[in-house]
């Protein structure tokens, strides 16, 4: 399989930005994927990785912040 260029970059800039090889961290991405699809399971949340943000106000956040991940 080919991936337009513009993707692969990102891939190959991600991949090394977190250190792993470019198959893991695909991997990673299918099994985060499959993780999440409607038919595959759980649901992740975009505030799981608040914690890499380098904020310092994230826990007094919390409840703004899931609310905007749930949408309510």
């Amino acid at each position: 399989m080919k991936l337009p260029d513009e993707l692969d970059d990102k891939l190959r800039h991600e991949a090394e930005r977190r250190g792993v090889t470019v198959s893991d961290l695909t991997r990673m991405v299918l099994a985060a994927f499959f993780e999440t699809a409607p038919d595959g399971g759980g649901r992740r949340f975009g505030a799981a990785a608040a914690g890499h943000s380098g904020r310092s106000d994230v826990s007094s956040r919390i409840k703004e912040i899931l609310r905007k991940e749930w949408g309510r």
